[in-house]
């Protein structure tokens, strides 16, 4: 080829190139998708994770008019967390196991498609702890993303609902389960795992969105090749400043191999900075309940995670509850939020830790800014130290130094925390973070465990009681309520409003710019209450209690909102799981029983069942006179203008 002609073409190759259109990735589509106030794209409605809708057909003024538009019965009783995904004009939703996933037309209610993966449930469901929950689903490529119970990851044609890929994230057998959303990030699905209270160790993974390869996966605890910690680079909150972790700086937490047990679960939910590329969580509970077999801080269990989106690496990583005697999980959602705290602009992260400390860091370098109690009944720690980023313990509450077989009584919070798993949401109008908590306290007594895989690995019993503290002061006030919603500033780690509940409020928070905040309660009731104020403007009783996160949306113009109801969870799974009477049920079919092998599995789900409610049942036996097991999507709206 001549040298003219050869330049011609590589300048046209070039050109032709440059002029094509940019590949897009699901990362770019699902930013896309969330910029849009008519969809609700991801379980926080965008990567930050503040579940803030730019809406506002519906107002602080017209809220009380709002309606049921319509209904959708899932066929599933048990415990409906997470919530509907709106894109492009297809509702989707999901149950508790079996797992099944509904796309819904919006404009006729049909369904469109329906999925229901194969799963054994005699070896799934007796492995999940505090009900068959499921927190939702996911979005990217076209493709809806489920994390089935049995940890089987599977990507679905949003379209069709046609299985594209699966592969599996770990093994029920040790008791593995999955009840986390994923999240997709850039050309990955990011996915966790549940099984803390079976003493697997926790971990965050990363699959191709198009293969399901895994790309990355980074352990909570173990040696700095599993953890993805870079002993040099990667950062903690000591001494008052940053500080790389050192080499190591998790095995030296533990005694002997229990780090390879030691939970550390990673079942919550993730936020991603596109700006930054780091993607940020919380780590679990340490395996097992009973502190004095894990002598050590059981690093890196109970922290947050800043990690690096496209391998993993960890940026930084801040451990809130050291050496935890309490099982104040710490996998609570962490939103984005940019704001000035003590007179500096600061990209942040904050969090609302079960231990009933809220927590503002920086999210670009992990720094301390704000640890400041949300519930001022909180006993177990004074206050965190500033300086060395610790909880300052109690003694009277520390159910390591009072012993094994030894009852701590009226520790505060109780196991369930100041607040679950429940999300937050963010109002930019207001600055403050709405936070659907508990307010309970507990007695807890630990006893010696051994590990046996695939069994209960808890070693501690508890039961739990109204914290009968005010939330503002934390002077008794006799007061029977069990939760709360509340407005915190997160500049300033102060209470603004608080609003008592009979029972804890387990669902997931919406704020709007029509300057309403909507919540669900365990009873059922669907609440609007106003941003500025916490003063009710509407509610609405559902056909059971309520424990999903509402979401809002818009179609054609109109907005709505939308919640999953059915009575579960942690807090309501005495409802949901009919306990005394199914026990007893249980128990009779073992006694029948002569196959041994079979007789195990039933004495393994006896077990199981046993310990479900964990504390819960006494605190929450007169929920079941006001709701009862029912999965309903219920959906809202204003009346149409005459």
């Amino acid at each position: 080829m001549n040298k003219p002609l050869k330049s011609l073409l590589l300048a046209s190759s070039v050109a032709a190139i440059l002029a094509a259109p940019a590949i897009s990735t699901a990362n770019s589509d699902v930013e896309k998708l969330t910029q849009d106030p008519a969809n609700w794209a991801t379980w926080g409605g965008n990567y930050a994770g503040t579940r803030y809708s730019e809406l506002k057909e519906i107002t602080a003024e017209n809220v009380k008019n709002l309606q049921p538009a319509w209904t959708f019965s899932t066929g599933v009783l048990r415990g409906h967390e997470g919530g509907p995904l709106a894109i492009d004009g297809v509702i989707y939703i999901h149950t508790p196991f079996p797992n099944t996933v509904f796309a819904i037309d919006q404009k006729t209610q049909a369904i469109l498609w329906e999925f229901t993966p194969v799963q054994d449930a005699d070896v799934t469901i007796p492995v999940m702890c505090c009900d068959t929950v499921n927190r939702g689903l996911a979005y990217g490529d076209g493709k809806i993303f489920l994390q089935q119970s049995n940890t089987v990851l599977t990507a679905l044609d949003a379209k069709t609902g046609k299985r594209i890929w699966s592969v599996q994230n770990g093994d029920p057998k040790l008791g593995m389960t999955n009840t986390n959303a994923p999240l997709v990030v850039k050309d990955n699905v990011l996915t966790g795992i549940s099984g803390g209270e079976f003493g697997v160790r926790g971990f965050m993974a990363a699959y191709n969105m198009k293969t399901g390869k895994l790309a990355w996966k980074g352990y909570s605890m173990g040696p700095d090749s599993d953890t993805l910690i870079e002993p040099s680079k990667t950062t903690t909150w000591e001494d008052g400043k940053v500080t790389p972790v050192g080499e190591n700086s998790s095995l030296k937490t533990w005694k002997g191999d229990q780090w390879k047990i030691g939970g550390g679960t990673t079942w919550g939910w993730y936020s991603y900075d596109p700006k930054l590329n780091l993607v940020y969580y919380g780590s679990g509970n340490p395996s097992t309940w009973n502190p004095t077999q894990r002598p050590g801080d059981n690093k890196w269990s109970m922290s947050l995670w800043a990690r690096d989106a496209d391998t993993g690496a960890v940026k930084w990583v801040y451990q809130m509850t050291p050496h935890d005697e309490w099982d104040f999980d710490g996998i609570n959602e962490v939103p984005l939020i940019d704001q000035e705290v003590n007179g500096k602009m600061h990209k942040t992260i904050v969090h609302f830790d079960r231990n009933g400390f809220g927590y503002t860091l920086d999210r670009e370098t992990g720094e301390l800014l704000i640890a400041e109690k949300f519930d001022k009944s909180v006993n177990w720690a004074s206050h965190v130290d500033m300086k060395s980023g610790r909880p300052q313990v109690v003694a009277k509450y520390s159910t390591e130094q009072n012993g094994e077989d030894v009852k701590s009584e009226d520790v505060c919070p109780a196991a369930l925390g100041s607040k679950n798993q429940q999300p937050v949401s963010y109002s930019p109008q207001t600055g403050l973070v709405y936070i659907s908590g508990n307010h309970l306290c507990m007695n807890y007594e630990p006893f010696a465990v051994d590990y046996t895989a695939g069994q209960p690995y808890v070693g501690a019993t508890l039961d739990m009681m109204p914290a009968g503290k005010d939330v503002l002061t934390g002077a008794p006030d006799g007061t029977t309520n069990l939760g709360q919603f509340t407005a915190w500033d997160s500049k300033t780690g102060k209470i603004a409003w608080s609003v008592k509940e009979p029972f804890s409020v387990w669902s997931g928070s919406v704020a709007t710019a029509g300057g309403v905040v909507f919540y669900g309660t365990l009873e059922g009731y669907l609440k609007a209450v106003d941003a500025k104020t916490g003063k009710e403007l509407y509610k609405f009783k559902t056909p059971s209690g309520i424990i999903g996160n509402v979401n809002t949306w818009s179609f054609e113009g109109k907005q709505y909102v939308g919640v999953l109801s059915g009575i579960g969870g942690w807090a309501g799974a005495v409802v949901a799981t009919d306990g005394d009477k199914v026990i007893a049920q249980m128990q009779e079919k073992i006694a029948a029983e002569t196959d041994p092998a079979k007789k195990t599995e039933l004495e393994k789900a006896l077990l199981m069942k046993t310990q479900e409610a964990l504390g819960a049942a006494g605190a929450y036996a007169s929920l079941g006179k006001l709701t009862k097991a029912g999965g309903v999507f219920s959906v809202f709206a204003l009346p149409a203008a005459n």
